[in-house]
């Protein structure tokens, strides 16, 4: 029998990223000293993460509207990083939205209609026919996903404009995205 993949790998991807609070690395980089698959997922991912500085500037450089968001997301939390004046606050939980489907919200801007979330699909899990109401930017952290005639891994990212349509996304082994869309976007 197979053994099960170790629980902290969403964590070792967002370590890799940089994108884990501070107060978390501690504790992977703990886990990183006790777990070899960990490891090893780190290792296979560090290339990938590298690789972003030799991408066009215009595929990484973050569009006006993201900036904008997160200038209003620092403006209403004005508190220092690091500095102890209220509780942490709580972890967004994962929701089951649909059978094999379940996402992690991280923000919305009901005024745009953005939505930044993690979307996690089971393997061999396809999401609904869909026109996207805004711009659509995906991260995939890992596995594999194919939208319509695309193949896209862990590292791959994907940007579809307001108005285009993906007729089949799904994925065989399963996969976690980074997920910026709106809202808006019309299933069926």
């Amino acid at each position: 029998m197979g053994r099960l993949p170790c629980d902290q790998l969403e964590s070792v991807s967002l370590y890799a990223l940089e994108a884990l609070p501070s107060g978390e690395r501690l504790t992977v980089e703990a886990h990183l000293s006790e777990c070899a698959e960990c490891r090893g997922e780190l290792d296979a991912l560090r290339p990938v993460i590298d690789a972003f500085v030799s991408w066009p500037t215009d595929v990484l450089r973050p569009s006006a509207s993201l900036w904008d968001r997160l200038e209003q997301l620092i403006a209403q939390n004005p508190r220092a990083p690091g500095s102890s004046t209220s509780s942490p606050a709580t972890e967004p939980e994962w929701e089951d939205v649909a059978p094999g489907i379940s996402c992690k919200l991280l923000a919305t801007d009901a005024a745009s209609g953005q939505v930044s979330m993690l979307v996690r699909l089971a393997p061999d899990t396809e999401y609904p026919p869909h026109r996207h109401a805004g711009t659509e930017e995906l991260y995939l952290l890992d596995g594999e996903l194919m939208i319509d005639d695309k193949t896209i891994t862990a590292g791959d990212y994907n940007r579809r404009e307001a108005g285009t349509s993906d007729r089949r996304v799904w994925s065989a082994t399963g996969c976690t995205c980074l997920l910026m869309t709106s809202f808006r976007d019309v299933l069926g």
